[in-house]
């Protein structure tokens, strides 16, 4: 049943992703991928709440597996981040691929962090 609702989540997390891609790209014009900078710092925040629920309350592992690997992996993108940063690279966008390389990791990084700290606070 865990691989069933783990693939389900995937599901939600990847639509999730293509309606949040394409709502700030609609919006927000920019050399910069801001959205998927954003779609992966958000879904780090929640995999440290997650992370953070099951190592400080006890909550089921399935859970994690379920939202974590299902919701987190369908919703984060770190294969397109990659993508992006070397396109801006050979369309010398130089800047905008260090924003992107630096922005996605670091913050992504933090917000994992702090997404634990929150649950632990819980």
């Amino acid at each position: 049943m865990t691989v069933v609702l783990t693939v389900l989540a995937g599901a939600v997390g990847a639509v999730a992703r293509f309606v949040v891609d394409a709502e700030m790209k609609s919006r927000w014009k920019s050399t910069v991928p801001w959205a998927t900078i954003g779609i992966n710092v958000s879904g780090s925040f929640v995999l440290g709440v997650l992370a953070g629920v099951a190592m400080f309350h006890a909550a089921a592992p399935a859970w994690q597996t379920v939202l974590g690997t299902g919701f987190c992996g369908g919703y984060t993108t770190f294969s397109t981040a990659s993508f992006e940063s070397v396109r801006l690279v050979q369309q010398r966008e130089h800047s905008a691929a260090a924003i992107n390389i630096v922005l996605t990791l670091g913050a992504s990084l933090v917000s994992c962090a702090a997404g634990l700290f929150a649950a632990s606070a819980l």
